[in-house]
C-alpha cells in the first residue's frame, strides 16, 4: 500500500512539474520605438501594382467589406 502511495504522489508531482513548465514564458522583450519599423526591409512593399492587380483588389475588398 505504501509503494502505491509513493507511485502517485511521484506521478502527481511529475505531471504538476510538467504543467508548470508549460506557463513558462520568455523573458527577452523587445523595446521598439513607435514609428519606426525594425525588420527586414520588404521588397514587394516597393513594387507598384499594375491596373489590373488594382482592379482584382478593389473588387475584393468590396465583396468583403460591404457590411462596414
Amino acid at each position: 500500500m505504501r509503494l502505491v502511495m509513493v507511485a502517485w504522489r511521484n506521478i502527481f508531482m511529475l505531471s504538476f512539474a510538467l504543467l508548470l513548465s508549460g506557463c513558462y514564458e520568455s523573458s527577452d522583450v523587445k523595446i521598439h520605438e513607435p514609428g519606426q519599423y525594425k525588420g527586414k526591409t520588404d521588397s514587394t512593399a516597393v513594387m507598384q501594382p499594375n491596373d489590373d492587380q488594382l482592379a482584382a483588389l478593389r473588387e475584393r475588398f468590396k465583396t468583403v467589406q460591404t457590411d462596414r
